[in-house]
């Protein structure tokens, strides 16, 4: 107790609310890490396979919608859309799974909702921008983009094979699975609620201020922030909610729809099996839908 009464008010200040966050946001993360061991070792990219559809609109809406039946945290999608395309999965499917499967599954919309007061209107709003952005990239790739977006000789996927395993063989290795991602998950978000709380305690109120009257420098600036930070989709919701009184609605919503898209971790995944100048025409499609998106809304709302 002594040590903590000798520590700086604006300390313990921050360390009340980083635990508050992490307290709220694991829960979350756990479910999460479980869901994925689970896909890991029970879904194939073959059995999706199997109920594509048969015609380019119809693949490009079932890309884009299937990851609310079919969830799965933007920390391991990379790997599975490369196993995908090598099942010869269509890009212009495997994308849209890619943008909105982190995000419109139900444990992702649900901790939304949770995070932000029970709001039905942020969890829409942020559900739609995956949507509209799949669908773009969707038509793009179907029906403009003309070769192959894996790379000629790409870097082998390590995918296990479970199904030689017994029933509780492959229950322990869900748990398994599920460990291993939500240490791996663990730690962006140690990461992510640290930054929230020093923002809140220690950056002062006036420069959030003069940053958040201008919005397209705060949409901006939350999009970048949330490319460094590398949130799981499981979690960024609550450091999003704890910065929505200090940048309002436009950037916070950004913030929301192009960190699961578009972080460092997934860009150094997608190199190692996507051709380069697919990745930046992605970038580019996905950074200026997301800005414009988020702008629109806001002057809306």
């Amino acid at each position: 107790m002594t040590i903590f009464q000798s520590l700086p008010p604006s300390v313990l200040q921050a360390g009340a609310i980083f635990l508050s966050i992490m307290i709220e946001a694991l829960p979350f993360v756990l479910i999460g890490s479980l869901i994925s061991g689970w896909i890991e070792v029970y879904i194939t990219p073959d059995k999706v396979y199997e109920f594509l559809p048969r015609n380019r609109w119809g693949r490009i809406f079932f890309g884009t919608f299937i990851g609310f039946l079919f969830p799965s945290c933007e920390c391991g999608i990379v790997p599975i859309i490369n196993r995908f395309l090598e099942k010869k999965v269509p890009s212009y499917t495997a994308v849209p799974f890619l943008v909105t499967a982190p995000i419109i599954n139900p444990i992702v919309l649900f901790a939304t909702y949770s995070a932000f007061g029970n709001s039905l209107k942020i969890t829409f709003l942020r559900a739609l921008g995956a949507i509209v952005v799949a669908l773009v990239l969707g038509i793009f790739l179907g029906f403009f983009w003309k070769e192959p977006i894996q790379k000629e000789n790409p870097i082998t996927c390590h995918e296990h094979d479970f199904s030689h395993l017994n029933p509780a063989r492959k229950v322990f290795q869900v748990f398994i699975q599920a460990i291993d991602e939500f240490f791996d998950m663990g730690r962006y978000l140690v990461f992510g609620c640290l930054f929230a709380a020093i923002v809140q305690v220690y950056v002062p109120t006036r420069i959030l201020t003069s940053i958040s009257a201008s919005p397209l420098l705060a949409i901006l600036l939350l999009m970048f922030l949330a490319f460094l930070l590398s949130l799981c989709s499981e979690a960024d919701a609550f450091i999003g909610a704890s910065l929505l009184s200090s940048f309002g609605l436009a950037p916070v919503l950004a913030f929301l729809v192009i960190g699961p898209m578009l972080d460092i971790k997934n860009l150094l995944m997608m190199k190692h099996y996507l051709k380069a100048r697919f990745i930046w025409q992605f970038m580019g499609i996905v950074t200026l839908l997301v800005l414009l998106y988020s702008y629109m809304i806001g002057v809306m709302l």
